[in-house]
């Protein structure tokens, strides 16, 4: 009975289970980072060393047998270690292209804030465009194709803060955070094994997904819902800058792949408020008034949510 109701669970969930070997006790970390490929978005995970950053987004790319590519990023990484170069064939007289690390399904840019932000910039035709142009010719990267980056929000000496364009181009912004005392417990006896993580989707099953997701269906209450929430975050006394177009897409492409994952063929007002946060928080530029209240991200997207009144039915 046990292996007949495994091979019923939607291979989303299969994916998640196998992550889990390697993630002990952040399942909801887990669940929205899946919810962020299923949506084709691209993922940052900021936080402080040694929680699981890296581990996740190799268990990711394991489960769902992509080919993936780590840079440890440095101030010597250079753009052409991303997007390739052209190199000259003696013995044909031409230019082939040679391809960077950026043509795999899942690029790992570990600590992308310790690269210059000429490297930096490389990536941002690639995550939006799909592709990397070298010497005037276009190259599309492989399909489907996920950057996951990771950085050290502590210990600013010798980093780069990403620019405002590029945060804007991550459609969520993960921290994993502490392990409980039990988890950690877990850790330390060994019950966390990245080597135990097994392939259980392929790359054309996690498109097939990623397309089934696309097709989960919104209402025109829930597309209002997401503008007043967005919004607000606009006119708020607090933000300068606030959520982008960009970002508004990103809550509703989110908000489906959640209702995907809850085996629903609608979004709910909860599949917004669940996503909100993840999405929004590091597109947010707060002024001097926050500041000087100790007010964060969190806090005031949060306020936000409070204040908005969800639609009652649909």
């Amino acid at each position: 009975m046990e292996k007949e109701a495994k091979k019923q669970k939607m291979p989303a969930f299969l994916v998640i289970d196998e992550v889990k070997k390697a993630i002990i006790g952040k399942d909801a970390c887990i669940v929205q980072a899946m919810a962020a490929i299923l949506a084709g978005g691209h993922i940052l995970l900021n936080d402080i060393p040694g929680v699981g950053k890296t581990r996740l987004a190799m268990a990711l790319s394991k489960a769902m047998s992509l080919k993936h590519n780590r840079v440890q990023f440095t101030p010597d990484v250079l753009p052409s270690d991303l997007t390739g170069f052209s190199m000259y064939r003696k013995e044909t007289g031409t230019f082939r292209y040679q391809p960077g690390s950026i043509m795999c399904n899942l690029l790992l840019a570990d600590e992308i804030n310790r690269t210059s932000p000429k490297t930096q910039s490389a990536l941002l035709e690639v995550m939006e465009e799909q592709k990397v142009t070298v010497d005037g010719i276009s190259h599309p990267v492989p399909s489907p194709f996920i950057v996951i980056a990771t950085q050290n929000p502590f210990g600013s000496a010798g980093t780069w803060m990403l620019p405002e364009a590029q945060l804007d181009r991550f459609m969520v912004c993960l921290k994993l955070g502490y392990p409980k005392m039990e988890d950690e417990i877990d850790i330390l006896k060994g019950k966390q094994n990245e080597e135990e993580v097994q392939a259980v989707v392929t790359r054309e099953g996690l498109q097939k997904m990623q397309e089934e997701a696309d097709w989960i269906h919104v209402k025109d209450a829930i597309y209002h819902y997401a503008g007043d929430l967005v919004s607000q975050t606009r006119s708020h006394p607090m933000i300068d800058l606030g959520i982008s177009p960009r970002g508004t897409i990103n809550i509703i492409q989110m908000a489906k792949s959640m209702a995907y994952l809850r085996q629903r063929k609608y979004v709910v007002p909860e599949d917004i408020g669940e996503v909100f946060l993840p999405v929004c928080s590091h597109r947010l530029m707060l002024n001097a008034k926050a500041r000087v209240a100790h007010m964060d991200a969190g806090q005031i997207l949060g306020e936000i949510l409070k204040t908005v009144p969800a639609p009652k039915s649909l």
